[in-house]
Formats: structure tokens, sequence, C-alpha cells
């Protein structure tokens, strides 16, 4: 009986795992049929009288994103990358068929530096004379931000704002691996490499918690500037508002002239309609700003390009099917591709990451010092690019960030974790062995590592953190010493980065391209785009096919939220185990 139980359950999983993967593939096929058929169709077109709708609850990636699975469901079938979003906008400024902006004041997902470039798009789009709107119910900090750039700022008389101040809140799980008695073994270079801190610390260092404050202050000036610019008010009366928590409730944002008015959703609707000349029973015609961007047709790209190569997430080694890592051997591949097409002149290298290996940092590295040997080369920081990130972009001609970019963090560490207790104490688990020569079994994660062996490890990770000074400094023209003095470790904002001259000017990717172009001496020119847009189906099947876990893990990422971000920090613990990192603090959200 036990065999057949045993029979039965195996064959069972089986007829799961077959029936998903025939699901899968089907739903492949219905999505192919779909994409082919859709490529006869006509491009969407805007209405008379739009308006355009910046919905902030929206993650919005570097690169565009498609969704092949929208035809079944409501939602966009395409979601704009930050470049195409801006575009987007500029083109709006001039299209007689949209009269306005509405700003949807959700809480923001995405990141101070993104927000930034989609604040001054807006202010630049007020230019044209048309109106901008926004309107929220729960009003954060960050989504109060984006809305400093509207004419008009409506509450909800119910709803909330919030003016409050910034925190930036780290989670530490020396506690947890205390409990597990899974002992880390920790090597760092610069004081204030504060990557492994979480698992050796149950709290901040002093030097973590300055150089958080420090960029957190950097970040507060930008946030103030942009209220005091909405609100008329100076930024010291501002402050006074947020320390004594005078915003409590809807009516205190409207007496400190935080905003225009406090309406229901239906009031502001007759005032979108008055702008538009629509009658009080007509319907706003609203189109989402994914939606217009992907009705924007830039042609055929000319014989003299400059091309934006993107570069989001953790670097990783070798390949990868997530197109939110960096992986070295696709980026390589990416790498050469624009190196070797003479059609394009110049790239602009756009960074969004904390870093990751610092292996793999050297090898992107090394691709792009070949291709910046034959056409110029710029780098266009996001949200983050920092450690690793700034690595493969330090020996670009020029360097931009954002103010609100997190730069620096030039330091290296290495993790590896003695599981000797755990096995022995939790689960009855013991190690022996022979071996010829003393570092046989090194590195060994059963068993505590020798004062020999630690020393080694050490003196590894120096190495790899001069080398990354060396990098820096032949990068950005300077004597190592000089380089050192800002390294460490630490992370600046990208107005700190520019009086230490990490980058050589504030700018979005706009200023980037700009620059490239202006190096390789073009006058007409096309920009394109690497790699091709997403499309997160068809990354899902992609994932699905190479690793049965990766739909599990979609899962999990939709069930837990933000939560899922603590599950990703503990699963590259074995990942990270013995590598050296060129890589900022895990999870740091300032909001």
């Amino acid at each position: 009986m036990k065999q057949f139980f045993k029979m039965f359950f195996a064959s069972l999983l089986a007829m799961i795992v077959t029936g998903v993967i025939i699901f899968g593939v089907f739903i492949g096929l219905i999505v192919a049929a779909v994409k082919n058929s859709a490529k006869t169709e006509t491009q969407t077109t805007v209405a008379e009288n739009s308006v355009l709708t910046i919905d902030l609850s929206n993650m919005m990636h570097e690169r565009s994103e498609r969704n092949s699975l929208a035809v079944f469901a409501d939602g966009d079938e395409n979601n704009a990358g930050v470049y195409d979003a801006i575009k987007a906008l500029e083109a709006a400024k001039d299209d007689s068929k949209i009269k306005g902006i509405l700003i949807k004041l959700n809480p923001s997902a995405n990141g101070w530096a993104t927000m930034q470039q989609m604040r001054n798009a807006i202010v630049d789009f007020r230019k044209s004379g048309k109106f901008v709107y926004a309107y929220g119910e729960n009003i954060t900090q960050g989504a109060y931000y984006m809305a400093t750039a509207a004419d008009s700022i409506y509450l909800n008389p119910m709803g909330d704002m919030e003016l409050k101040g910034f925190a930036t809140i780290l989670a530490f799980f020396k506690g947890t691996l205390d409990k597990l008695e899974l002992e880390p073994e920790i090597f760092y270079a610069g004081k204030f490499k504060s990557a492994t801190e979480p698992f050796r610390a149950d709290k901040m260092s002093d030097a973590n918690r300055i150089q958080v404050a420090e960029f957190q202050k950097d970040f507060w000036s930008e946030f103030l500037k942009a209220a005091s610019t909405f609100s008329k008010q100076d930024t010291a009366t501002l402050y006074q508002l947020a320390a004594s928590g005078a915003i409590e409730f809807p009516q205190d944002a409207l007496k400190n002239k935080l905003v225009s008015n406090l309406l229901y959703w239906d009031q502001v609707e007759d005032r979108i309609k008055a702008k538009t000349g629509g009658k009080e029973k007509d319907k706003v015609k609203y189109v989402s700003l994914s939606e217009y961007a992907s009705t924007l047709d830039d042609g055929t790209a000319g014989d003299s390009r400059v091309a934006v190569l993107y570069a989001e997430g953790s670097i990783v080694d070798g390949e990868s099917d997530d197109d939110y890592q960096i992986a070295s051997q696709n980026m390589i591949e990416q790498i050469r591709k624009l190196r070797n097409n003479d059609k394009v002149k110049a790239v602009v290298l756009r960074v969004n990451s904390g870093g990751g290996s610092a292996l793999a940092s050297e090898v992107i590295l090394r691709e792009l010092q070949l291709l910046k040997a034959k056409k110029p080369l710029v780098a266009s920081m996001g949200d983050v690019a920092a450690s690793g990130g700034y690595y493969i972009l330090c020996q670009a001609d020029s360097i931009f960030a954002l103010p609100n970019t997190i730069t620096g963090s030039i330091g290296v560490f290495t993790m590896m974790f003695n599981g000797e207790k755990l096995m022995r104490n939790k689960l009855g688990v013991t190690f022996d062995g022979v071996k010829n020569a003393p570092y046989a079994d090194f590195p060994n994660g059963t068993r505590a590592l020798t004062a020999d062996e630690s020393a080694k490890v050490q003196r590894s990770v120096d190495n790899i953190y001069m080398i990354f000074k060396s990098r820096v400094a032949t990068g950005r023209k300077m004597d190592i010493a000089l380089v050192d003095s800002f390294a460490q470790g630490r992370v600046w904002s990208g107005t700190d980065a520019l009086s230490i001259k990490l980058v050589d000017g504030l700018g979005d990717l706009d200023r980037a391209i700009a620059s490239a172009a202006t190096l390789a001496k073009l006058k007409d020119y096309d920009v394109v785009t690497y790699p091709e847009p997403v499309d997160k189906f068809e990354s899902l099947m992609r994932r699905f096919k190479g690793n049965n876990a990766s739909v599990a893990e979609q899962i999990v990422k939709a069930e837990f939220g933000k939560e899922y971000d603590w599950y990703k920090q503990l699963k590259q613990l074995r990942k990270m185990n013995g590598a050296a990192m060129a890589m900022m603090p895990f999870s740091m959200e300032t909001k």
C-alpha cells in the first residue's frame, strides 16, 4: 500500500506539472496569434479634447513594457518607460487633441529621481498653457512632490495628506541568524560599506546613520523647494508645518495653501469638463500616458543614431532570464552590438542599479572600455547608480545624475555563513572528512574560518576595493588618494556627487543624449534604445520554461507586495555566499 501511494502521488504531481506546462504553451500560442493579428490593425488614435492621465501607482521602469494579455483584460497594452513617458509629455504639449493632464495622486511606486524627472517634464508641459490638475484622496509625500508640478491640487474633503518629514527604515536580520545559530563571517572594505550591517548588527552604525542623514537632507531640500514653488511659502515655514505635525485634517492643508481646494471627484471632473468644453452629461475622454506614448510613431531610424543602453537591476554573473537584472553575458552582447553598429555614433548608458557582483561589474566595464575607444560613451543615472552601478559607468566620457539620484557606495564586501551549529543543534547533522592540503576544504560553510583563512578573504576584498578605486581614479582623472577620501562605501545624493566630482553635471536622460550627440559632432540624429521593450507575459513564460520556481515567485510577489523585498534579501544570501560584492545596502527606502 505504501508503494501504491508513493506511485500515486508521484503520478499526480507529474500530471499537475504537465498540465501547467500545456496551459502555458496554450496561452503562449494565443498570445502569438493576438500579436500577429494586432500587426494588421490600425494604430490606436487619440480622440479630440482628450485628457492625459498619469497614475502615480504605476511602476515605471527604464524600459517600456508590453503586456500581450491586455487584450483579455482591462489595462494598457503598453507601460511606458521613463524616457518614452517624458517624450510623450513633450509631444502632448503641441498636440491639439490633448487639452490637459490629470495626475492621479495614488501612492507613488517609483523612486525619487524617477519622480523628479517626471515632475520636471510636467512643469515643462505647463508652458503650453494647458491645464494640469492633481487629485487625491490620501496624498503621500511622494505623491505630493509630483502634485506640486500641477497648477491646481485637489484633496478629497474627507481625505488625508502627509507632510511630516522623511524617514529611512532598514531591516536587520542578526537576531534571526542568532536564533538559527547561523553565523555570518563578514569582510568589507570601506567604513561606510553598510550592505552587510543587516546581518552583523541589530541597528545602524554611526557611519551609516551619517550618510543616510546626509542624502535624506538633500532629498528633503528638493521636496521643500517643490512645495514652496506651489504654495508660495518659504521652505522654513513648510518645515515647521512638518515638524509640528500641523497637517492633521484636509482643512489644515487648505488653510496652509498646500492644496487649491477640497473637492469630491465629481466636482473635479466638472472642472475638467469645463476646461475641455464638455457638457454635464458628456464623458471625459481620458487617455493614459502609456496608451498615448504607444501612439507616437518615431519612424525608421536614420544612419546617424545615438543609442540608449538600459542597465536596470542587480548586477549578476553570466546569463539571466530576468529582464530586470544586469547579467554580464547578456550585457556584453548588447554592448558589442552597439560597438560594431556603424550607424550608432554614440552611446548613452542609462544605469538604475545598486550594484551586485564585483566580477560582473569588471567584465561589463571592460566591454564598455572597448566601446568607448570607438565612439563616445556618456552615462546617465536613474534612481540609483551606486557601488557596482557606479563601477560600470565610472569611465564614461561624461556622467550625469539627478539631484535625487543615489550614487557612490564605492566599496566591496564578502559574506560567508558558517552553518555548523545550525546543522548540529537544530538538525543533528555533523561533518567530518579528510584533506591532503591546508586549503583543500576552503571555503567551507560547515565550519568556522581559521584566522589564516579570514586574513586571506580580507586580502581579496581589499584588493578588489583597490581595483575599484583605481577604475574610478582613471575614469574621473583623479588621484587614487582623493578617490579614497570620498569612497569608503559611502552613499551620496546626486547633488553631493556633483560637488565631489563623481558626476559632471545634473540633468536627466535628455541632457545625456544631447551631450553624447555633441561629442559625436551630430546635428541631426535619431535616438534608439536597447534592449527591446519587455513583454511581461513573454518574460514570465521564458522564466517558467527555464525555472518553474519563478512562477511561484511571481505569486509570492503579488501576495506580499512590499514585504517581498525582505524575502528577496534573504534569498540573495545563498547566491552571495563567498562572492565579492560591489553592492549597496539591501533595501533602503526613503519616504
